[in-house]
Protein backbone atom coordinates (compact mmCIF):
# COMPACT_ATOMS: atom_id res chain seq x y z
CA UNK A 1 0.00 0.00 0.00
CA UNK A 2 1.25 3.42 -0.58
CA UNK A 3 -0.09 5.82 2.05
CA UNK A 4 0.39 9.29 3.55
CA UNK A 5 2.63 9.27 6.01
CA UNK A 6 1.63 8.84 9.78
CA UNK A 7 2.22 12.15 11.65
CA UNK A 8 2.67 12.25 15.64
CA UNK A 9 0.33 13.04 17.37
CA UNK A 10 0.33 16.24 18.10
CA UNK A 11 1.21 17.85 22.10
CA UNK A 12 -2.46 20.00 21.86
CA UNK A 13 -4.43 17.04 20.92
CA UNK A 14 -2.27 14.60 23.31
CA UNK A 15 -2.65 17.32 26.51
CA UNK A 16 -6.91 17.75 25.63
CA UNK A 17 -7.47 14.28 25.73
CA UNK A 18 -5.60 13.75 28.89
CA UNK A 19 -7.28 17.09 30.42
CA UNK A 20 -11.14 15.58 29.12
CA UNK A 21 -9.90 12.09 30.67
CA UNK A 22 -8.30 13.76 34.21
CA UNK A 23 -11.58 15.53 34.26
CA UNK A 24 -14.09 12.66 33.49
CA UNK A 25 -13.44 10.23 36.41
CA UNK A 26 -10.65 8.20 35.30
CA UNK A 27 -8.96 7.91 38.56
CA UNK A 28 -11.44 6.05 40.26
CA UNK A 29 -10.10 2.52 41.42
CA UNK A 30 -12.80 -0.37 41.36
CA UNK A 31 -11.82 -3.29 38.91
CA UNK A 32 -13.48 -3.78 36.19
CA UNK A 33 -15.01 -7.05 35.56
CA UNK A 34 -12.95 -9.98 34.47
CA UNK A 35 -13.06 -10.98 30.56
CA UNK A 36 -15.48 -13.22 29.99
CA UNK A 37 -16.48 -15.72 26.43
CA UNK A 38 -18.55 -14.55 24.17
CA UNK A 39 -20.66 -17.11 21.99
CA UNK A 40 -17.75 -17.93 19.82
CA UNK A 41 -15.07 -18.01 22.36
CA UNK A 42 -13.74 -14.59 21.34
CA UNK A 43 -15.37 -11.99 24.04
CA UNK A 44 -18.65 -10.56 25.10
CA UNK A 45 -16.09 -8.29 27.07
CA UNK A 46 -17.65 -4.72 28.92
CA UNK A 47 -20.76 -3.89 27.48
CA UNK A 48 -20.80 -1.28 23.87
CA UNK A 49 -21.89 2.08 24.94
CA UNK A 50 -24.81 3.54 23.96
CA UNK A 51 -23.36 6.03 21.93
CA UNK A 52 -21.33 5.94 18.35
CA UNK A 53 -17.68 5.64 19.44
CA UNK A 54 -15.73 8.65 18.20
CA UNK A 55 -13.13 8.49 14.45
CA UNK A 56 -10.75 10.37 15.89
CA UNK A 57 -7.79 7.77 17.45
CA UNK A 58 -6.78 10.17 20.22
CA UNK A 59 -10.47 10.57 21.10
CA UNK A 60 -11.50 6.88 20.77
CA UNK A 61 -7.83 6.03 23.36
CA UNK A 62 -9.13 8.92 25.29
CA UNK A 63 -12.94 7.58 26.05
CA UNK A 64 -11.81 4.12 26.47
CA UNK A 65 -8.96 4.85 29.16
CA UNK A 66 -11.90 6.94 31.14
CA UNK A 67 -13.13 3.20 31.49
CA UNK A 68 -10.29 0.60 32.59
CA UNK A 69 -9.84 -0.10 35.77
CA UNK A 70 -6.65 0.23 37.64
CA UNK A 71 -5.66 -3.19 36.52
CA UNK A 72 -6.45 -2.77 33.07
CA UNK A 73 -4.35 0.56 33.22
CA UNK A 74 -1.65 -1.62 34.31
CA UNK A 75 -1.47 -4.14 31.55
CA UNK A 76 -1.29 -2.13 28.77
CA UNK A 77 1.89 -0.56 29.69
CA UNK A 78 3.68 -4.08 29.49
CA UNK A 79 4.99 -5.72 26.12
CA UNK A 80 6.51 -8.98 27.35
CA UNK A 81 8.06 -11.65 25.22
CA UNK A 82 6.47 -15.26 25.87
CA UNK A 83 7.72 -18.85 25.03
CA UNK A 84 6.18 -21.15 22.40
CA UNK A 85 5.24 -21.01 18.66
CA UNK A 86 1.74 -20.93 19.25
CA UNK A 87 -0.51 -18.66 21.27
CA UNK A 88 -2.69 -21.67 22.96
CA UNK A 89 -0.62 -24.53 22.68
CA UNK A 90 3.42 -25.01 23.68
CA UNK A 91 5.49 -27.72 24.66
CA UNK A 92 6.40 -28.61 28.14
CA UNK A 93 9.30 -26.56 27.81
CA UNK A 94 8.10 -23.55 26.59
CA UNK A 95 5.04 -23.95 29.16
CA UNK A 96 7.88 -23.98 31.86
CA UNK A 97 9.58 -21.35 30.99
CA UNK A 98 6.40 -19.20 30.63
CA UNK A 99 5.38 -20.07 34.42
CA UNK A 100 8.75 -18.89 35.17
CA UNK A 101 8.46 -15.12 33.55
CA UNK A 102 4.48 -14.72 34.27
CA UNK A 103 2.76 -17.85 36.26
CA UNK A 104 0.79 -19.48 33.33
CA UNK A 105 1.63 -21.64 30.73
CA UNK A 106 0.66 -20.42 27.00
CA UNK A 107 0.89 -16.88 25.75
CA UNK A 108 -2.79 -16.79 25.86
CA UNK A 109 -2.94 -17.32 29.26
CA UNK A 110 -0.33 -14.35 29.60
CA UNK A 111 -2.31 -11.52 27.55
CA UNK A 112 -5.74 -12.55 29.71
CA UNK A 113 -3.78 -12.57 33.26
CA UNK A 114 -2.60 -9.41 33.19
CA UNK A 115 -4.10 -7.62 30.64
CA UNK A 116 -1.19 -6.92 28.33
CA UNK A 117 -0.74 -4.20 25.88
CA UNK A 118 1.44 -6.24 23.64
CA UNK A 119 3.88 -9.20 23.23
CA UNK A 120 7.19 -8.82 21.14
CA UNK A 121 7.69 -11.85 18.94
CA UNK A 122 11.85 -12.98 19.40
CA UNK A 123 14.54 -15.26 17.92
CA UNK A 124 18.05 -14.75 17.22
CA UNK A 125 20.80 -16.14 14.34
CA UNK A 126 24.06 -17.18 15.23
CA UNK A 127 25.66 -13.53 14.33
CA UNK A 128 22.54 -11.58 16.20
CA UNK A 129 24.82 -9.05 18.78
CA UNK A 130 21.20 -9.17 20.83
CA UNK A 131 21.20 -12.35 20.79
CA UNK A 132 21.87 -12.79 24.12
CA UNK A 133 18.77 -11.62 25.49
CA UNK A 134 16.53 -13.74 23.06
CA UNK A 135 16.11 -16.63 25.75
CA UNK A 136 13.27 -18.50 23.54
CA UNK A 137 12.53 -17.89 19.76
CA UNK A 138 8.43 -17.40 18.68
CA UNK A 139 9.47 -17.37 15.15
CA UNK A 140 10.26 -20.41 12.28
CA UNK A 141 7.66 -19.12 9.18
CA UNK A 142 4.91 -16.48 7.96
CA UNK A 143 2.58 -19.19 8.11
CA UNK A 144 2.76 -20.03 11.89
CA UNK A 145 3.51 -16.58 12.91
CA UNK A 146 0.52 -15.42 11.28
CA UNK A 147 -1.61 -18.25 12.70
CA UNK A 148 0.44 -17.00 16.16
CA UNK A 149 -0.65 -13.61 15.92
CA UNK A 150 -4.52 -14.32 15.21
CA UNK A 151 -4.06 -16.37 18.23
CA UNK A 152 -2.61 -13.44 20.11
CA UNK A 153 -5.41 -10.98 19.15
CA UNK A 154 -8.33 -13.25 19.37
CA UNK A 155 -7.14 -13.64 23.35
CA UNK A 156 -7.01 -9.81 23.39
CA UNK A 157 -10.11 -9.67 22.17
CA UNK A 158 -11.61 -10.82 25.46
CA UNK A 159 -9.66 -7.71 27.30
CA UNK A 160 -11.77 -4.55 28.40
CA UNK A 161 -9.27 -3.06 25.83
CA UNK A 162 -10.52 -5.11 23.04
CA UNK A 163 -11.75 -2.65 20.55
CA UNK A 164 -7.96 -1.45 20.01
CA UNK A 165 -5.98 -3.51 18.05
CA UNK A 166 -3.63 -5.38 20.17
CA UNK A 167 0.00 -4.96 19.90
CA UNK A 168 2.37 -7.24 18.20
CA UNK A 169 6.13 -5.91 17.93
CA UNK A 170 9.51 -7.87 16.73
CA UNK A 171 13.09 -6.78 15.96
CA UNK A 172 13.34 -6.99 11.87
CA UNK A 173 15.64 -4.58 11.15
CA UNK A 174 17.11 -6.96 8.64
CA UNK A 175 21.42 -7.53 8.08
CA UNK A 176 21.98 -9.17 11.10
CA UNK A 177 19.00 -8.67 13.14
CA UNK A 178 16.19 -10.40 11.08
CA UNK A 179 13.48 -12.34 13.06
CA UNK A 180 11.52 -13.24 10.43
CA UNK A 181 13.80 -14.57 7.05
CA UNK A 182 12.47 -17.57 5.38
CA UNK A 183 9.69 -17.32 2.89
CA UNK A 184 9.41 -13.53 3.20
CA UNK A 185 11.33 -10.34 1.34
CA UNK A 186 15.02 -10.00 2.85
CA UNK A 187 15.99 -6.62 2.80
CA UNK A 188 20.14 -5.79 2.69
CA UNK A 189 21.37 -4.16 6.15
CA UNK A 190 20.72 -0.63 7.39
CA UNK A 191 24.29 0.35 6.56
CA UNK A 192 23.76 -1.45 2.70
CA UNK A 193 21.04 0.92 2.74
CA UNK A 194 23.04 3.83 3.42
CA UNK A 195 26.10 2.85 0.84
CA UNK A 196 23.14 3.21 -1.74
CA UNK A 197 22.36 6.87 -0.52
CA UNK A 198 19.21 6.82 -1.85
CA UNK A 199 16.27 7.51 0.64
CA UNK A 200 13.46 6.94 -2.08
CA UNK A 201 15.19 3.29 -2.87
CA UNK A 202 14.99 2.38 1.11
CA UNK A 203 12.03 3.78 0.81
CA UNK A 204 10.28 1.37 -1.33
CA UNK A 205 12.17 -1.37 -0.04
CA UNK A 206 10.62 -0.90 3.76
CA UNK A 207 7.31 -0.39 2.00
CA UNK A 208 7.68 -3.86 1.14
CA UNK A 209 8.70 -4.79 4.44
CA UNK A 210 5.85 -3.06 6.48
CA UNK A 211 3.50 -4.75 4.00
CA UNK A 212 4.78 -8.23 4.64
CA UNK A 213 4.65 -8.18 8.25
CA UNK A 214 1.15 -6.30 8.34
CA UNK A 215 0.27 -9.40 6.05
CA UNK A 216 1.67 -11.61 9.25
CA UNK A 217 -0.09 -10.17 12.29
CA UNK A 218 2.88 -7.48 13.01
CA UNK A 219 1.99 -4.19 13.81
CA UNK A 220 5.25 -3.03 15.67
CA UNK A 221 8.76 -3.10 13.41
CA UNK A 222 10.98 -2.10 16.68
CA UNK A 223 13.26 -0.12 13.51
CA UNK A 224 14.80 1.39 11.78
CA UNK A 225 18.14 2.06 13.63
CA UNK A 226 18.54 5.50 13.97
CA UNK A 227 22.06 5.46 15.27
CA UNK A 228 24.76 7.20 14.32
CA UNK A 229 28.05 4.81 14.00
CA UNK A 230 30.17 7.35 15.33
CA UNK A 231 32.46 4.35 17.06
CA UNK A 232 33.45 1.11 15.77
CA UNK A 233 30.71 -0.33 17.54
CA UNK A 234 29.84 -4.18 16.84
CA UNK A 235 26.66 -4.24 18.76
CA UNK A 236 25.13 -1.78 16.15
CA UNK A 237 27.67 -1.97 13.61
CA UNK A 238 25.83 -2.30 10.13
CA UNK A 239 22.76 -2.06 11.94
CA UNK A 240 23.31 1.88 11.55
CA UNK A 241 22.93 3.71 8.65
CA UNK A 242 26.50 5.45 8.41
CA UNK A 243 28.53 7.68 10.63
CA UNK A 244 27.31 10.48 8.90
CA UNK A 245 24.55 12.48 10.52
CA UNK A 246 22.61 14.08 7.81
CA UNK A 247 23.14 11.26 5.43
CA UNK A 248 21.59 8.59 8.33
CA UNK A 249 19.13 10.95 8.43
CA UNK A 250 18.01 10.77 5.18
CA UNK A 251 17.44 6.71 5.49
CA UNK A 252 15.77 6.63 8.31
CA UNK A 253 13.06 9.04 7.44
CA UNK A 254 13.08 7.07 4.15
CA UNK A 255 12.67 3.86 6.17
CA UNK A 256 9.75 5.33 8.82
CA UNK A 257 8.04 6.32 5.31
CA UNK A 258 7.75 2.70 4.05
CA UNK A 259 7.29 0.94 7.14
CA UNK A 260 4.41 3.20 8.32
CA UNK A 261 2.71 3.34 4.80
CA UNK A 262 2.59 -0.55 4.55
CA UNK A 263 0.44 -0.40 8.22
CA UNK A 264 3.57 -1.23 10.87
CA UNK A 265 4.65 1.51 13.25
CA UNK A 266 8.35 2.47 13.49
CA UNK A 267 10.43 2.88 16.23
CA UNK A 268 13.10 4.84 16.32
CA UNK A 269 16.24 2.97 18.70
CA UNK A 270 17.77 3.34 20.54
CA UNK A 271 17.62 7.48 21.89
CA UNK A 272 20.03 9.13 22.73
CA UNK A 273 22.63 7.36 20.35
CA UNK A 274 23.87 4.02 21.32
CA UNK A 275 26.38 4.13 17.88
CA UNK A 276 28.14 7.27 20.29
CA UNK A 277 29.59 3.96 22.39
CA UNK A 278 31.53 0.93 21.30
CA UNK A 279 30.22 -0.94 24.66
CA UNK A 280 27.24 -3.26 24.65
CA UNK A 281 24.40 -2.35 26.76
CA UNK A 282 23.02 -6.04 26.73
CA UNK A 283 26.13 -6.56 28.68
CA UNK A 284 27.06 -3.34 30.82
CA UNK A 285 25.70 0.87 30.80
CA UNK A 286 27.50 2.48 27.45
CA UNK A 287 28.57 5.83 28.65
CA UNK A 288 28.02 8.61 25.97
CA UNK A 289 31.63 10.98 26.65
CA UNK A 290 29.97 14.00 24.15
CA UNK A 291 28.91 16.77 24.93
CA UNK A 292 25.05 17.73 25.01
CA UNK A 293 25.93 19.67 21.68
CA UNK A 294 27.73 17.20 19.93
CA UNK A 295 24.69 14.93 20.88
CA UNK A 296 22.25 17.04 19.31
CA UNK A 297 24.28 17.51 16.10
CA UNK A 298 25.88 14.55 16.10
CA UNK A 299 23.51 11.83 17.28
CA UNK A 300 19.86 13.23 17.30
CA UNK A 301 19.57 13.95 13.47
CA UNK A 302 18.51 10.82 12.46
CA UNK A 303 15.76 10.56 15.95
CA UNK A 304 14.76 13.73 14.28
CA UNK A 305 14.20 13.02 10.45
CA UNK A 306 12.26 9.69 12.12
CA UNK A 307 10.15 12.26 13.97
CA UNK A 308 9.47 14.30 11.27
CA UNK A 309 8.25 11.68 8.86
CA UNK A 310 5.71 10.34 11.76
CA UNK A 311 6.84 7.63 13.74
CA UNK A 312 4.84 6.46 16.11
CA UNK A 313 7.56 5.45 18.64
CA UNK A 314 10.83 5.87 20.10
CA UNK A 315 12.76 3.18 22.02
CA UNK A 316 14.78 4.96 25.29
CA UNK A 317 18.40 2.78 25.23
CA UNK A 318 19.95 2.06 28.32
CA UNK A 319 22.87 4.42 27.80
CA UNK A 320 24.27 6.66 30.35
CA UNK A 321 24.21 10.26 27.93
CA UNK A 322 26.95 11.78 30.79
CA UNK A 323 26.78 15.75 29.94
CA UNK A 324 22.76 15.48 30.07
CA UNK A 325 22.06 12.90 33.04
CA UNK A 326 25.06 11.34 34.46
CA UNK A 327 24.55 7.90 35.92
CA UNK A 328 21.21 7.59 34.80
CA UNK A 329 20.53 5.22 32.19
CA UNK A 330 18.02 7.33 29.60
CA UNK A 331 15.60 4.20 30.17
CA UNK A 332 15.08 5.78 33.05
CA UNK A 333 15.89 9.35 32.84
CA UNK A 334 13.06 12.08 33.30
CA UNK A 335 15.57 14.54 31.46
CA UNK A 336 16.50 12.64 28.19
CA UNK A 337 13.43 11.30 27.45
CA UNK A 338 10.92 13.79 28.72
CA UNK A 339 13.05 17.43 28.72
CA UNK A 340 15.04 16.43 25.85
CA UNK A 341 12.86 13.64 23.52
CA UNK A 342 9.32 15.05 23.94
CA UNK A 343 10.55 19.52 24.90
CA UNK A 344 13.39 19.75 22.63
CA UNK A 345 12.77 16.90 19.61
CA UNK A 346 9.19 17.53 19.95
CA UNK A 347 8.41 13.69 20.16
CA UNK A 348 4.59 13.16 21.29
CA UNK A 349 3.99 9.46 20.31
CA UNK A 350 5.11 6.27 22.28
CA UNK A 351 7.97 5.70 23.98
CA UNK A 352 9.21 2.37 24.76
CA UNK A 353 12.11 0.64 26.56
CA UNK A 354 14.52 -1.29 25.23
CA UNK A 355 14.48 -5.10 26.89
CA UNK A 356 13.84 -4.38 30.02
CA UNK A 357 16.18 -7.99 31.08
CA UNK A 358 18.96 -6.34 29.82
CA UNK A 359 22.15 -5.76 32.39
CA UNK A 360 21.52 -2.09 32.89
CA UNK A 361 17.81 -2.37 34.07
CA UNK A 362 18.21 -5.65 35.97
CA UNK A 363 19.47 -3.07 38.50
CA UNK A 364 16.44 -2.81 40.25
CA UNK A 365 13.61 -5.80 40.67
CA UNK A 366 11.46 -5.77 37.50
CA UNK A 367 8.48 -3.92 39.56
CA UNK A 368 10.58 -0.91 40.95
CA UNK A 369 12.25 -1.23 37.35
CA UNK A 370 9.27 -0.81 35.86
CA UNK A 371 8.07 2.13 37.57
CA UNK A 372 11.01 3.80 36.97
CA UNK A 373 10.64 3.76 33.38
CA UNK A 374 7.22 4.83 33.45
CA UNK A 375 8.27 7.87 35.35
CA UNK A 376 10.83 8.89 33.49
CA UNK A 377 8.53 9.03 30.48
CA UNK A 378 8.49 5.84 28.77
CA UNK A 379 4.92 4.42 28.21
CA UNK A 380 5.73 0.57 27.27
CA UNK A 381 7.64 -1.81 29.27
CA UNK A 382 9.87 -4.14 26.76
CA UNK A 383 10.82 -7.46 27.53
CA UNK A 384 10.31 -7.47 31.82
CA UNK A 385 12.23 -10.25 33.09
CA UNK A 386 9.56 -10.94 35.26
CA UNK A 387 5.71 -10.04 34.02
CA UNK A 388 3.89 -10.97 37.59
CA UNK A 389 6.40 -8.89 39.42
CA UNK A 390 6.81 -5.57 37.05
CA UNK A 391 2.49 -5.72 37.01
CA UNK A 392 2.61 -6.23 40.72
CA UNK A 393 5.29 -3.25 41.16
CA UNK A 394 3.33 -0.93 38.95
CA UNK A 395 -0.02 -1.50 40.82
CA UNK A 396 1.42 -1.11 44.34
CA UNK A 397 3.39 1.89 43.14
CA UNK A 398 -0.15 3.28 41.52
CA UNK A 399 -2.75 2.99 44.50
CA UNK A 400 0.50 3.68 46.99
CA UNK A 401 1.12 7.10 45.08
CA UNK A 402 4.35 6.38 44.16
CA UNK A 403 3.86 6.21 39.93
CA UNK A 404 1.16 9.47 39.19
CA UNK A 405 -2.30 8.29 37.96
CA UNK A 406 -1.78 11.26 35.88
CA UNK A 407 1.60 9.51 34.36
CA UNK A 408 0.11 6.45 33.56
CA UNK A 409 -3.34 7.47 32.22
CA UNK A 410 -0.96 9.68 30.00
CA UNK A 411 0.96 6.67 28.92
CA UNK A 412 -1.84 4.25 28.17
CA UNK A 413 -3.40 6.68 26.08
CA UNK A 414 -0.48 6.99 24.12
CA UNK A 415 -0.44 3.85 23.48
CA UNK A 416 -3.71 3.11 22.63
CA UNK A 417 -3.83 5.97 20.51
CA UNK A 418 -0.92 4.51 18.56
CA UNK A 419 -3.39 0.95 18.79
CA UNK A 420 -6.42 2.76 16.96
CA UNK A 421 -4.57 4.67 14.49
CA UNK A 422 -2.92 1.03 13.54
CA UNK A 423 -6.11 -0.37 13.08
CA UNK A 424 -7.01 2.36 10.64
CA UNK A 425 -4.53 1.13 8.22
CA UNK A 426 -5.33 -1.47 5.81
CA UNK A 427 -3.30 -4.91 5.82
CA UNK A 428 -2.39 -6.82 2.72
CA UNK A 429 -2.99 -10.43 2.54
CA UNK A 430 -0.41 -13.11 3.03
CA UNK A 431 0.05 -13.87 -0.44
CA UNK A 432 1.44 -10.53 -1.08
CA UNK A 433 5.18 -12.03 0.76
CA UNK A 434 7.95 -12.08 -1.04
CA UNK A 435 6.39 -10.93 -4.24
CA UNK A 436 8.18 -10.01 -7.31
CA UNK A 437 7.78 -6.59 -7.03
CA UNK A 438 9.25 -6.54 -3.59
CA UNK A 439 12.02 -8.70 -4.55
CA UNK A 440 12.66 -6.13 -7.04
CA UNK A 441 12.89 -3.00 -4.49
CA UNK A 442 15.34 -4.89 -2.08
CA UNK A 443 17.14 -6.14 -5.75
CA UNK A 444 17.42 -2.29 -6.18
CA UNK A 445 18.59 -1.66 -2.84
CA UNK A 446 21.44 -3.79 -2.54
CA UNK A 447 22.35 -3.17 -6.37
CA UNK A 448 22.90 0.65 -5.70
CA UNK A 449 24.71 -0.70 -2.31
CA UNK A 450 28.12 -2.35 -4.02
CA UNK A 451 30.94 -0.36 -3.34
CA UNK A 452 34.51 -0.57 -4.85
CA UNK A 453 37.14 0.70 -2.21
CA UNK A 454 40.01 -0.16 -4.20
CA UNK A 455 40.28 -1.62 -8.01
CA UNK A 456 38.69 -1.51 -11.30
CA UNK A 457 34.76 -0.19 -11.30
CA UNK A 458 33.64 -3.27 -12.92
CA UNK A 459 34.63 -6.90 -14.59
CA UNK A 460 36.83 -7.47 -11.74
CA UNK A 461 37.02 -10.91 -12.91
CA UNK A 462 37.02 -13.14 -15.84
CA UNK A 463 37.24 -17.06 -14.26
CA UNK A 464 37.24 -19.90 -13.50
CA UNK A 465 36.62 -18.25 -10.21
CA UNK A 466 36.90 -19.83 -6.67
CA UNK A 467 34.54 -18.39 -4.07
CA UNK A 468 35.64 -18.64 -0.41
CA UNK A 469 34.53 -17.48 2.65
CA UNK A 470 35.83 -16.76 6.11
CA UNK A 471 33.59 -18.50 8.03
CA UNK A 472 31.98 -21.44 6.27
CA UNK A 473 29.14 -19.10 5.05
CA UNK A 474 27.92 -22.45 2.01
CA UNK A 475 24.65 -20.92 1.72
CA UNK A 476 26.05 -17.16 0.86
CA UNK A 477 28.65 -18.89 -1.04
CA UNK A 478 26.28 -21.22 -3.02
CA UNK A 479 24.22 -17.92 -3.82
CA UNK A 480 27.09 -15.91 -4.94
CA UNK A 481 28.43 -18.64 -7.23
CA UNK A 482 25.03 -19.23 -8.79
CA UNK A 483 24.80 -15.83 -9.45
CA UNK A 484 28.01 -15.44 -11.37
CA UNK A 485 27.43 -18.52 -13.04
CA UNK A 486 24.30 -16.99 -13.94
CA UNK A 487 26.25 -13.63 -14.95
CA UNK A 488 28.77 -16.23 -17.25
CA UNK A 489 31.17 -16.40 -15.26
CA UNK A 490 33.15 -20.25 -14.75
CA UNK A 491 33.12 -20.93 -11.10
CA UNK A 492 34.84 -24.41 -9.77
CA UNK A 493 35.76 -25.33 -6.40
CA UNK A 494 39.17 -24.65 -6.30
CA UNK A 495 41.92 -23.31 -8.55
CA UNK A 496 40.63 -20.20 -9.75
CA UNK A 497 40.59 -16.55 -9.17
CA UNK A 498 39.74 -16.38 -5.59
CA UNK A 499 37.05 -14.00 -4.45
CA UNK A 500 36.45 -14.11 -0.33
CA UNK A 501 34.07 -13.13 1.01
CA UNK A 502 34.06 -12.01 4.70
CA UNK A 503 31.04 -11.65 6.87
CA UNK A 504 30.07 -10.71 10.44
CA UNK A 505 32.45 -9.20 13.00
CA UNK A 506 35.37 -10.90 11.48
CA UNK A 507 39.02 -9.53 11.46
CA UNK A 508 42.17 -9.47 9.31
CA UNK A 509 43.00 -12.77 10.57
CA UNK A 510 40.30 -13.68 8.40
CA UNK A 511 41.55 -11.99 5.40
CA UNK A 512 43.42 -14.48 2.40
CA UNK A 513 45.93 -13.16 0.92
CA UNK A 514 45.90 -14.91 -2.49
CA UNK A 515 42.42 -13.75 -2.66
CA UNK A 516 42.25 -11.64 -5.79
CA UNK A 517 38.95 -9.74 -4.78
CA UNK A 518 38.15 -9.47 -1.02
CA UNK A 519 34.66 -8.66 -0.24
CA UNK A 520 33.27 -6.98 3.02
CA UNK A 521 29.83 -8.13 3.67
CA UNK A 522 28.96 -6.77 6.67
CA UNK A 523 30.76 -3.20 7.76
CA UNK A 524 34.15 -2.78 5.70
CA UNK A 525 36.56 -2.05 8.52
CA UNK A 526 38.23 -5.28 7.71
CA UNK A 527 38.73 -4.35 4.50
CA UNK A 528 41.71 -1.95 5.59
CA UNK A 529 43.93 -4.82 6.22
CA UNK A 530 43.40 -6.49 2.95
CA UNK A 531 45.88 -7.36 0.55
CA UNK A 532 43.62 -7.89 -2.46
CA UNK A 533 44.20 -6.16 -5.94
CA UNK A 534 40.21 -5.39 -5.98
CA UNK A 535 38.25 -4.68 -2.64
CA UNK A 536 34.52 -4.51 -2.27
CA UNK A 537 31.83 -4.86 0.10
CA UNK A 538 28.11 -4.78 -0.22
CA UNK A 539 27.68 -4.48 3.78
CA UNK A 540 25.31 -7.58 4.23
CA UNK A 541 25.13 -11.14 2.70
CA UNK A 542 21.38 -11.37 1.56
CA UNK A 543 20.93 -13.60 -1.82
CA UNK A 544 20.10 -9.67 -3.35
CA UNK A 545 23.35 -8.37 -2.33
CA UNK A 546 25.36 -11.40 -4.21
CA UNK A 547 23.73 -11.09 -7.07
CA UNK A 548 24.38 -7.37 -7.17
CA UNK A 549 27.54 -8.32 -6.55
CA UNK A 550 28.22 -11.06 -8.69
CA UNK A 551 26.76 -8.47 -11.34
CA UNK A 552 29.70 -6.38 -10.63
CA UNK A 553 32.11 -8.85 -10.68
CA UNK A 554 30.84 -10.05 -14.38
CA UNK A 555 31.22 -6.16 -15.29
CA UNK A 556 27.02 -6.49 -15.84
CA UNK A 557 26.70 -3.41 -13.62
CA UNK A 558 28.37 -0.19 -12.72
CA UNK A 559 29.37 0.22 -8.78
CA UNK A 560 27.52 3.00 -7.45
CA UNK A 561 27.44 2.64 -3.87
CA UNK A 562 30.02 4.36 -1.58
CA UNK A 563 31.03 3.25 1.95
CA UNK A 564 28.87 4.91 5.15
CA UNK A 565 32.27 4.90 7.36
CA UNK A 566 35.53 5.40 7.05
CA UNK A 567 37.65 2.81 6.10
CA UNK A 568 41.96 3.88 7.42
CA UNK A 569 43.75 4.30 4.37
CA UNK A 570 40.69 3.48 1.87
CA UNK A 571 38.96 5.95 -0.22
CA UNK A 572 34.70 5.98 0.26
CA UNK A 573 34.75 4.28 -3.38
CA UNK A 574 37.26 4.38 -6.41
CA UNK A 575 34.23 4.81 -8.77
CA UNK A 576 31.47 7.69 -7.75
CA UNK A 577 32.11 10.98 -7.18
CA UNK A 578 30.53 13.28 -4.32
Amino acid sequence: MVGVPIRPLRASVAVAALTALLVSGCSGTPKGPEPTPGPTGTSAGPSAPATTPPADPAARAAALVATLSDEDLVGQVLMPYAYGDSATKVSPGSAAGNQALAGVDTPAQMITKYRLGGLILVGFSADDPTKGNQETTNVDNPKQVHELTMGLRAAAARLATGPAPFLVGTDQEFGVVTRISDGVTVLPSALAAGAAGDPKLTEAAWRAAGTELAAMGINVDFAPVADVLATRSTVIGSRSYGADPKRAAAQVGGAVRGLQSGGVAATLKHFPGHGHSADDSHQDLPVLTQSAATLKSGAWPPFTAGIDAGAMAVMSGHLDARAIDPGTPATFSHKLLTDVLRGQLGFQGVVITDGMNMAPAKRWAPGEAAVRALNAGNDLILMTPNVGQAYDGLLAALRGGSLPRARLVEAVTRVLTMKFRLGGLPTAPMSTLNTPAHRSAAEALAAGAVTVLRGACGGAVRGPVTVTSSDGRDGTRAALTSALTAAGVSVKPSGGTVVHLVGYGDGDGDLRADAAVTVAMDTPYVLAKAKSPTLLATYSSTRASMTALAAVLAGKARPGGRSPVAVPGLPATTCVSD
